[in-house]
């Protein structure tokens, strides 16, 4: 199964490059991913129709006890059959739906074999967090194929709604599964299953939390409203997504736990109710429709309803007869839409009041289209037929229910014979409109789905053997899924919504202003734009009220809201130390001293770079503390940030008046210095709660022999970094290419990876042809903010402070350094390399982009954990290298190290990233309003682009 998996995620991630170079036919390899899926499934028949499951399990997240386990039992079976064998059919769908020259087609077909991946996993997983992340992908790359045509609004409107509503459903969902899981002390429903369920409100808040998520994956009122706005999506899409694979997730994670939870007290009320009330909404709204796609996306709202009444009801009869609708829908939704697609295709319109006369001159696919519709209005002897009549017979003891379910199928005769005769009916005063020769590919599927369903009727007691374990799990099954079932009360009800389907139709025109006038006051997307406007009035009310542009204002509720609630909890549980040293050796009040007076004077300084130099000394004294503490690793990287911090501030000063502005009243003033106390108090208090808290030992006292041992190094600060704690450092690195990404993208950057502004070649000497340049730099500066002398030595201790850098890089490892450490003083020597001498000169020290630098340490980084994997190893784990050089001798390499030289590439790219945005482009916008004395602004006869 996990092998399925990765081939689905391989042939996701090829399908833009096999597009590229076979344009359409590439969906015809493509789909042998899902094509695979469906073969595996169909081989494992055996053992589903024993009853027996299969199961997979890999290890995931150890520390976390999560574990890939997969299961394959009689309901996933089934899905899995639908997901790979329809989803493989729509792929040969779309090699002739689309046509070479189609917009973002590669994107497109990549999205839809990951879409049929993700929904792989999902109807796979038995560990219910790894079926949310199934889930959640589903809803993500639906939203991306609904969008699919990103240039019409109404796309992107309906994508955002399916994803609205999606993920607010799978939100809640996941809160019922943890809610589940943490009480069975494990997230594998088989496991659970077998296990006491809590009582009381907390199982039933767990239940209503878990319905949320799958009646809105399935489009079941009150959350159908998505369902029909998505028929902008490409028909390819409505046929997979909308028929067979996403708003089945809903139903199927119903009947993946209903065996279990159906007697769970609002269980059967919320689903019947939901159920009966989409298939009649659905089914009357279909009726309505002008667009043969929203008349079936309507229908499918419907039949949703219907299958989650029987799926939910919790008997066994109902259960066999809702796997069998399962199959049945899939089967004929599927190829419905696709015939559709194929109208459209050939004829450019869906209104049914445009179309006339195509029958003629199309006989196969009106044939394929009636099969479809006669099985979706139950008539015999297809599959749709054996389904509806086990469906009447599961509910012949409960006639409320029945009665619902009738009534909706009379509804689905009517929408089914609509269907038919706006298809393809003549129409006087209607252009006659025909269809060109329709091409095996879009003929094919649909044909292949309508022929499934006809010859699935008459084996129904094959499929009654197959399906009948998943019903067996909810007790005893009477019922048998048969062609012919005998003279019961299930037939007589077949042929009375036969009749009555038919009636309705023939009456449509004088039924036609009751059709229209009968509907909801409030339609579910006039709904969903109400709600979503409120939301977006209180928005602008609150941002309105609380966003009014004071920075001091946002600071100081921040800093408010920390001193009562922490702090207040903090004093009312007084958790410190009744005795606290007040300093271990005199140096420290010392140091102390400086910090407090550097604070004060920072608040009372008039001129923004005092005020920053004064902040800078209370972070080099905080620095002193760490020497002071025996810290040289942690002094060695705040003494480095700080100088950094420093240097960007003073960049982004430029732009900024040299004082501040008017200072507030002496009231404000006073207000202000009160807030700041306070918030230092209980910053400090919680410092000394949170030291004194511990009531474990702590883990890092263990760090020492695990840095010696494991990551072969005794610096215990860079080995926990790059071995001990590698996730944490990936974590952050990915903030750092984040942090720079939109540094750059606010503050003018454009380009980050193409060519870096270079000085032209300087001028030869005529009388020293031959000389060359031996200390090249950039071009001059203005002359009120040049210093040559400055420009001279900088040039010449710039490589030094880079191997400097480099011997810390490689040091770190054993002694006070590490790529951070290194990387930041690296970064310093390209900052005095922009200070001395302008962005030129920083294009010579720096001639490569900054997203390249930063991309290149994301990528060795990540490298470094693939290649410790694939060896045998864990992710990131560290390895010992022993080797010898002649006059060297023995020593030895840790694979960690190229873990720390991406962490050296990320920073020396993020500072690269931030000089040429806060450094160069503000300087290109100096000159440009002849300001250049207020910048490092070159001389204007020495500008280049």
């Amino acid at each position: 199964m996990l092998v399925l998996l990765i081939l689905h995620l391989v042939a996701a991630l090829l399908a833009p490059f096999l597009v590229h170079w076979w344009g359409p036919r590439a969906c015809y390899v493509l789909a042998l991913a899902p094509a695979a899926a469906f073969g595996w499934a169909l081989a494992r028949t055996p053992a589903v129709r024993d009853g027996s499951a299969v199961v997979e399990t890999y290890p995931w997240i150890g520390q976390l006890g999560l574990d890939i386990a997969l299961r394959l039992s009689t309901l996933s079976w089934l899905l899995t059959l639908l997901v790979g064998g329809v989803g493989a059919l729509v792929l040969v769908y779309c090699a002739r739906y689309f046509t070479p020259g189609s917009l973002g087609l590669a994107r497109f077909a990549g999205v839809l074999v990951g879409f049929a991946g993700a929904m792989l996993c999902l109807v796979l997983a038995d560990d219910l967090l790894l079926l949310y992340v199934g889930w959640e992908l589903t809803t993500i790359f639906s939203y991306l194929l609904i969008g699919h045509s990103t240039e019409r609004r109404s796309s992107r409107w309906a994508a955002a709604q399916a994803l609205t509503v999606t993920t607010l459903g799978g939100l809640a969902m996941l809160v019922g599964f943890i809610m589940i899981g943490e009480h069975a002390g494990t997230y594998r429903w088989s496991e659970i299953a077998a296990r006491p369920l809590p009582g009381g409100g907390y199982l039933v808040a767990a239940v209503l939390l878990v319905l949320v998520g799958a009646l809105s994956k399935s489009a079941v009122l009150p959350f159908s409203s998505w369902l029909p706005v998505a028929m902008a999506a490409p028909t390819p899409v409505s046929a997979y997504l909308h028929a067979a694979a996403m708003v089945k997730a809903g139903v199927y994670l119903i009947g993946l736990l209903a065996p279990m939870l159906a007697t769970v007290g609002p269980w059967r009320p919320v689903v019947v109710v939901a159920g009966l009330a989409s298939m009649l909404a659905g089914g009357w709204a279909a009726l309505r429709q002008t667009d043969l796609k929203l008349l079936l996306a309507y229908g499918t709202v419907s039949q949703l309803g219907l299958l989650v009444v029987l799926i939910g009801a919790g008997t066994p009869d109902a259960a066999l007869a809702a796997v069998a609708m399962l199959l049945a829908h899939a089967l004929f939704k599927a190829a419905l839409f696709l015939v559709v697609g194929v109208i459209d295709h050939g004829v450019g319109t869906r209104d049914l009041r445009e179309l006339s006369g195509l029958r003629h001159g199309a006989g196969p696919l009106v044939a394929v289209a009636v099969l479809a519709a006669a099985s979706m209005a139950g008539v015999p002897p297809l599959v749709g037929f054996v389904a509806k009549e086990a469906a009447f017979a599961a509910f012949t003891d409960q006639p409320v229910i029945l009665a619902g379910l009738v009534i909706g199928t009379v509804l689905t005769v009517a929408y089914s014979a609509r269907f038919l005769w706006g298809a393809f009916a003549d129409r006087p005063n209607v252009e006659p409109t025909r269809l060109t020769r329709i091409a095996p590919s879009l003929f094919v599927p649909p044909a292949v789905l309508a022929v499934a369903g006809l010859v699935a009727g008459p084996f129904a007691g094959g499929l009654d053997v197959l399906l009948r374990p998943y019903a067996e799990l909810f007790g005893t099954l009477d019922a048998h899924l048969a062609l012919w079932p005998g003279p019961t009360p299930a037939l007589g009800l077949s042929g009375l919504v036969l009749v009555a389907g038919g009636l309705l139709f023939a009456l449509r025109g004088p039924l036609a202003p009751v059709l229209a006038r009968l509907r909801s006051p409030v339609g579910g997307n006039a709904g969903y734009e109400w709600v979503i406007g409120r939301f977006d009035r209180l928005a602008v009310e609150v941002t309105g009220g609380t966003q009014r542009g004071s920075l001091p204002q946002y600071l100081g509720i921040i800093l408010v809201a920390l001193v009562l609630l922490p702090g207040g909890a903090m004093l009312a549980a007084r958790p410190w130390q009744e005795r606290i040293a007040a300093w271990d050796t005199p140096l420290q009040p010392v140091v102390a001293l400086v910090l407090a007076v550097a604070a004060v004077l920072a608040v009372r300084a008039r001129r923004r770079l005092t005020a920053m130099l004064l902040v800078g000394v209370t972070g080099y004294g905080t620095a002193m503390l760490f020497v002071l503490y025996g810290a040289p690793d942690l002094a060695l990287t705040q003494f480095l940030v700080e100088t950094a911090t420093i240097a960007v501030f003073v960049l982004g000063l430029r732009r900024l008046p040299e004082r501040f502005s008017a200072r507030p009243l002496r009231r404000a003033r006073w207000l202000r210095g009160a807030i700041g106390v306070a918030a230092g108090l209980v910053t400090a208090g919680l410092a000394l709660a949170a030291a004194g808290a511990r009531q474990a030992p702590a883990i890092s006292a263990a760090f020492p022999e695990l840095a010696l041992d494991e990551g072969y190094g005794r610096n215990v600060v860079n080995v926990t970094l790059v071995d001990i704690r590698a996730w944490d450092t990936m974590g952050e690195l990915s903030v750092l290419v984040v942090t720079a990404t939109g540094v750059a993208s606010l503050i003018f950057q454009r380009s980050r990876t193409g060519p870096r502004p270079r000085r032209p070649e300087p001028a030869r000497r005529a009388d020293r042809p031959g000389r060359p340049v031996w200390l090249r730099g950039g071009a001059r500066l203005h002359e009120r903010r040049r210093s040559i002398v400055l420009e001279v030595v900088i040039r010449l201790i710039f490589h030094t402070v880079v191997l400097f850098s480099l011997f810390l890089l490689f040091s770190g490892h054993n002694a006070p350094g590490g790529g951070f450490s290194g990387g930041l003083v690296a970064s310093l020597a390209l900052v005095v390399r922009y200070l001395a001498g302008g962005r030129y000169e920083l294009a010579e020290a720096a001639p490569i982009g900054a997203g390249t630098v930063l991309g290149a340490g994301l990528a060795v980084s990540i490298g470094t954990g693939v290649v410790a994997l694939l060896a045998g190893g864990s992710l990131l784990q560290s390895a010992r290298i022993d080797l010898y050089l002649p006059l060297i001798g023995d020593f030895y390499v840790v694979t960690s190290l190229f873990f720390d030289i991406g962490v050296y590439l990320v920073v020396v790219g993020l500072m690269l990233d931030i000089l040429r945005s806060l450094g160069a482009e503000v300087d290109q916008h100096i000159e440009v309003a002849g300001t250049g004395a207020r910048g490092l602004a070159v001389e204007p006869g020495e500008q280049r682009s």
